[in-house]
């Protein structure tokens, strides 16, 4: 059962990603973009008692290859995220299906990738996970908070 309720909490969490991602094609988004941010900084602010726990038994050069495979993976997020002026003047996340497919890309792989380490123990298996979704997140909301910055400093230039 304790399986079982894991998956089913991991999808409860990729439905919410997708939801608000795609709730927010739909609604400007307001201020200088700092909101796009703060995700990042929750979870690897949720990262440091997860992967500092007295259970958890991975080398310091795990962590490093953690974070740079969720790097690796944050690429087709950084392609796929990308944002519009529309007619009212106000910046909005574009429609894009192939951002959904992506990120269903992602999960999927780092669900096979969990399968497959079982063998570290589940603290520093959720330790090193934690820090792959961390190495994916970080890199992606920059890039998105970057781009919206661009496109924010285009809007604010135009007459």
């Amino acid at each position: 059962m304790q399986g079982s309720s894991f998956y089913l909490i991991a999808v409860l969490i990729a439905a919410l990603i997708l939801w608000r991602r795609t709730r927010s094609m739909y609604r400007p988004i307001p201020g200088n973009g700092l909101r796009l941010l703060l995700p990042a900084a929750y979870l690897a602010v949720a990262c440091i008692p997860v992967s500092t726990g007295p259970n958890v038994d991975a080398a310091a050069w795990e962590f490093v290859v953690a974070f740079l495979v969720g790097a690796v993976l944050s690429i087709p997020l950084i392609w796929t995220t990308k944002y519009e002026r529309r007619d009212d003047g106000m910046i909005y996340a574009a429609k894009n299906k192939s951002f959904i497919f992506s990120f269903l890309a992602i999960f999927l792989v780092r669900f096979i990738l969990r399968d497959y380490f079982k063998f570290v123990g589940p603290e520093t298996e959720a330790a090193l996970f934690v820090v792959v979704a961390v190495g994916y997140a970080v890199p992606w909301r920059i890039a998105s908070y970057m781009k919206f910055r661009k496109l924010l400093a285009e809007r604010l230039a135009a007459p």
